[in-house]
């Protein structure tokens, strides 16, 4: 009798195992399903993007393996040229940095749009590495990326939520405040 209580026992933790792994994978289907219009989200939040940063050295803005995106590191380049440069702790506050972030986020979207022609296409943004021009005291990088990661869930609602990275750096290309990589899934 212990025996066949303890076999029922097992089989019903087994099966609210399934059950609890079938409602996370109903969660995620769910999350995949969700409509959404990033192209309309930026104009709602007042947006145009530009034209893509061309890249300052021997390699591409991105290159597409499979259904991934790989973006090549872009930095708070303005629209007429200009860079946010400096050291986060030093010459440029977390809010400048803040800021450089998001106008980074802008130019990897303005890459995206260019590789894809539609951002709807992204069914994914996968993983964001953050790289901060820091002051060796300066130890508040992930407050600096959410300017980035900010915008991107703006844009792509719960399909932008990205693992991320967001470490220090002695410096950065061009004395730039910011570069950011992002790895992104897309459909066809």
């Amino acid at each position: 009798m212990f025996m066949r209580k303890r076999v029922g026992f097992s089989i019903a933790v087994a099966l609210l195992s399934l059950n609890i792994q079938h409602a996370a994978y109903a969660d995620e289907a769910n999350t995949q399903a969700e409509p959404y219009d990033p192209e309309a989200r930026l104009e709602a939040l007042n947006i145009t993007l530009p034209v893509p940063p061309t890249p300052v050295a021997n390699y591409v803005n991105g290159v597409r393996t499979g259904n991934l995106i790989f973006l090549a590191g872009k930095g708070p380049k303005r629209a007429d040229g200009t860079e946010i440069t400096g050291k986060l702790g030093a010459d440029v506050s977390i809010e400048e940095g803040y800021e450089g972030a998001r106008l980074t986020a802008i130019n990897q979207l303005a890459v995206l749009k260019d590789m894809l022609g539609d951002l709807d296409r992204v069914t994914r943004v996968v993983k964001v590495l953050g790289m901060v021009n820091s002051d060796p005291e300066f130890v508040d990088q992930p407050a600096v990326i959410n300017g980035f990661s900010d915008l991107i869930v703006d844009v792509f609602g719960e399909r932008g939520r990205h693992a991320r990275a967001a470490v220090g750096m002695a410096s950065l290309p061009r004395g730039q405040a910011v570069e950011i990589e992002m790895i992104v899934e897309v459909r066809d």
